[in-house]
């Protein structure tokens, strides 16, 4: 069996623990009474949050963690980063304590789903169509600089960490699913930037994609290669791929914000400040690509890191460095 079709199984599979559990215990909550409901299932009942943290932690930190010890890759966590928030926005809709409006519901579950199959074919786009091909980069630094201990920081690192930023972000999936308040302009708001979002996002990284693969062909051909992408909407920023996602999460704040859940803006924040980091890991690996240094450190000078703006002409961007 071949290693793509083997991780394709693995990644069917993997997540069914929880989806069985879930569904036996939805049965068995819809068929049994209250009074003969287990301690247990009561449990699951009266905590829907502390459930979706509780079964994240066992099927993802916990199972994903041992399989990426015994393939020596944690590549699958970077797939269930785009199912993930599905899965969480349907148990949010279909646990038995759930009320929400009807029409806000079908809205975010929607955009939920293009989100979701935007950044799945991004993925596979970017991996030429395989599971598994590799892990992220950065847990692949993170495997030489500790080395032996890797197996056990892994654990932290690459799962726990993802807990807290997933469940994090999908706060306004759970709000949006425990209040039933009537539809109003803020929805409508909130629905535009998310969609704004997923199109800047996609065009962003088609874009980046369609950069990627022209370099490589420049390659095999023995050209040189061009060394920074400064066409489309990466003229007008180092990283529209990073603001488009940004907008996507700001806006499911503004539906929570809508429900008097503004406070749930902390983890679309937390998130916001890794991604900051990450733009920082990512300049530096750029910079130390001979090729590509010097063209990207004037595209530094008048590229707009985050927000799209025009460029800055170098002696005025200089300037204003100073």
């Amino acid at each position: 069996m071949g290693r793509n079709l083997r991780n394709a199984i693995v990644a069917f599979l993997v997540p069914l623990p929880s989806i069985f559990f879930y569904l036996s215990f939805l049965r068995l909550y819809s068929s049994t009474s209250a009074s003969e409901i287990s301690a247990l299932h009561s449990w699951c009942v009266n905590h829907p949050f502390l459930l979706a943290n509780a079964l994240f932690f066992f099927n993802v930190n916990v199972l994903f963690w041992v399989i990426g010890i015994l393939q020596s890759s944690h590549w699958m966590i970077d797939v269930y980063w785009t199912v993930i928030p599905v899965m969480l926005v349907h148990y949010f809709a279909t646990h038995p304590l759930a009320q929400y409006n009807q029409w806000r519901s079908a809205i975010v579950v929607a955009l939920t789903w293009v989100w979701s199959l935007r950044l799945t074919h991004n993925y596979f786009r970017r991996e030429k169509w395989e599971w598994g091909a590799r892990e992220d980069w950065r847990f692949s630094d993170m495997r030489r600089q500790y080395r032996n201990h890797w197996w056990w920081l892994s654990f932290f690192s690459v799962y726990v960490s993802q807990q807290i930023f997933l469940i994090g972000i999908c706060l306004p999936l759970y709000f949006i699913h425990s209040i039933d308040k009537p539809l109003n302009i803020w929805d409508f708001i909130a629905s535009i930037i998310c969609l704004v979002g997923i199109v800047i996002a996609y065009y962003a990284d088609t874009q980046l994609h369609e950069f990627v693969t022209r370099n490589e062909e420049l390659k095999e051909q023995g050209k040189p290669k061009v060394p920074n992408l400064e066409t489309g909407l990466w003229h007008y920023s180092r990283h529209p791929n990073y603001v488009g996602e940004q907008l996507w999460w700001w806006g499911l704040v503004i539906f929570a914000w809508n429900l008097g859940q503004g406070w749930s803006f902390v983890g679309a924040m937390v998130n916001t400040l890794c991604l900051a980091y990450v733009t920082v890991l990512v300049e530096r690996r750029m910079l130390k690509q001979e090729y590509r240094a010097e063209a990207y450190k004037l595209y530094q000078k008048t590229t707009s890191v985050w927000i799209p703006w025009f460029k800055f002409p170098i002696g005025v961007r200089e300037k204003k460095i100073a």
